[in-house]
């Protein structure tokens, strides 16, 4: 049986933070990746956003590692030359009866660490952007949008040039857990006195085939399906633009790619991995047109000029949620030896939005947990 120092399982944004860091610490990394190339999951369908933290709750694993990363991806992107625009955010209320909210909003990001937050008048929100619609809004100036596919490849190349390595097309079957734990995949047995689960969408899935592991501690997941649409041209905003948040998600938002285009979304569409995948890892990404009915309503409340038959189907992602509809937004889970009891085992688990922001955070999270 070969053996290595430690194991990532999943090369999304945050299995290659992980592997990079773990790399970096001179310990010889294998990163198993189930697909035939990295990141083609929730690291690349999503808002490429890089979010500031005023959304979770304070003390929560979210509030902390966002904030944290948030300073860590901005210097890391500088320094590796990662296309990034620190462009600012508008969060608007376009109703009175939303005013406490978005109050309620600016002491939440306050007491989370973030410390740029501005309170803007109409007059003052339409001074920067002229074609919103709002009653007030929040300007966030540090946050911000990334070429998530350069920052994965940025991680590669850290990880790589420290000696670990990538495989492709290596599914984890299993996980036995012991002296050393045991990993199953692409038909061969692997020994590691690490192993790190950061399989994204799959890692709950990846809990229930990890012997040795507590009951407790293997967990189902939920799909939350979120669809995207694009729009042909320029649209007349240089900032992102958030409604106020929804139960399952930040709304259906604004946001802008490095080259201008805008694209709105997420929605909100819970799904079956059952229904909706015939294997592990293959799920039904295509966005019904029929569903730009309801954005062109959620966007013109703050984008009433939005044209007719203007949006038009883009891509979609699925977010990993712990809990499923009507349950409050969990926090992130990380499970590690002091929880679970099993030495150098961390499950990485329900690691959505801000977990592309976070990566960095996250990565150091985890070292902290684990005997290096």
């Amino acid at each position: 049986m070969e053996q290595v120092d430690a194991v990532v399982v999943g090369a999304g944004v945050v299995g290659l933070a992980i592997g990079r860091a773990l790399a970096q610490r001179g310990l010889e990394t294998l990163v198993l990746e189930a697909e035939t190339a990295i990141g083609t999951g929730t690291s690349s369908r999503n808002s490429e956003v890089i979010h500031a933290g005023l959304y979770y709750p304070t003390g929560s694993l979210k509030a902390r590692l966002c904030v944290a990363g948030n300073a860590a991806l901005y210097a890391y992107c500088a320094e590796r030359g990662i296309a990034h625009r620190r462009c600012g955010k508008l969060i608007v209320a376009t109703s009175e009866a939303q005013r406490p909210a978005l109050q309620a909003l600016q002491r939440r990001g306050v007491e989370n660490g973030v410390g740029d937050l501005q309170p803007l008048s109409r007059a003052e929100a339409l001074s920067l952007e002229p074609a919103l619609a709002c009653t007030e809004a929040l300007l966030s100036p540090s946050t911000g949008i990334v070429d998530s596919h350069g920052l994965m490849l940025a991680l590669q190349g850290d990880l790589e040039a420290a000696g670990g390595v990538v495989a492709l097309a290596s599914r984890v079957e299993r996980i036995e857990c012991g002296r050393p734990h045991r990993v199953q995949a692409a038909g061969m047995t692997l020994g590691a006195r690490i192993v790190v689960n950061a399989a994204g969408l799959w890692a709950p899935a990846l809990t229930q085939r990890t012997d040795g592991l507590p009951a407790a501690f293997q967990l189902r997941a939920h799909f939350a399906k979120g669809n995207y649409f694009s729009l042909p041209g320029r649209a007349p905003f240089s900032r992102l633009v958030y409604p106020m948040p929804e139960a399952a998600g930040l709304g259906v938002h604004l946001t802008l790619d490095l080259g201008g285009q805008a694209r709105f979304g997420p929605d909100v569409q819970w799904i079956e991995p059952e229904a909706d995948a015939d294997a592990e890892g293959q799920l039904d990404y295509r966005v019904d047109a029929a569903r730009a009915e309801v954005f062109y309503a959620e966007i013109r409340r703050y984008w009433p000029a939005l044209p007719d038959a203007a949006l038009q189907p883009a891509y979609s992602g699925v977010r990993p949620k712990l809990a499923g509809p009507g349950a409050p937004a969990p926090d992130f889970r990380i499970d590690g030896p002091a929880e679970h009891g099993v030495d150098g085992l961390v499950n990485l688990l329900g690691i959505e939005s801000p977990g592309l922001t976070s990566c960095l955070a996250l990565a150091d999270e985890t070292l902290r947990r684990l005997p290096l």
